[in-house]
């Protein structure tokens, strides 16, 4: 069992938290696994997520779903939570904020296996929903990872608030 309190985490118990409007994947935070022998699921819901058309500079809005089994880190939430808000005046394309998130966690924990799903509201009558996903190479996380994504949305959810 890991003692979080000794853990270097300087957003957590931080009063005066600062909200970055610009992406930056440095305000992501670590601490380490307590289970690291254990295979488990973490997941995030975050139905705020915003960032910007880099064409139109709309806004778009979305719930993030982002789900992982960790290896010896994991991402810290107050972390997660801000560097999602650094999206706010991101301008990228939906599929492109999606697998860049994948990428910056993916680096930062270096999982056994990650998932990061986006769901759009719809603009101009059409909602976009990326999908991406990730097993580390040469373990059971890697088939785990195309098995998933081969068989993705096969049998999708009624969308009914959209």
């Amino acid at each position: 069992m890991t003692d979080r309190t000794k853990e270097n985490l300087t957003l957590l118990r931080n009063k005066g938290t600062q909200y970055i409007f610009d992406y930056d994947p440095g305000l992501l935070e670590t601490f380490q696994n307590a289970h690291p022998d254990r295979d488990y699921f973490v997941k995030f819901n975050f139905p705020e997520f915003t960032s910007l058309c880099p064409i139109t500079h709309q806004p778009d809005f979305a719930t993030l779903y982002v789900s992982y089994v960790p290896d010896t880190r994991m991402v810290e939430s107050k972390s997660l939570k801000l560097y999602f808000f650094s999206f706010r005046n991101h301008g990228d394309f939906h599929e492109d904020c999606i697998n860049k998130i994948a990428d910056d966690l993916i680096q930062l924990m270096n999982p056994k296996y990650l998932e990061v799903w986006g769901k759009f509201l719809p603009r101009g009558g059409i909602s976009i929903d990326p999908y991406v996903n990730y097993g580390k190479k040469g373990t059971r996380w890697e088939q785990v990872a195309f098995d998933r994504l081969s068989h993705h949305d096969m049998y999708p959810e009624n969308v009914n608030n959209r």
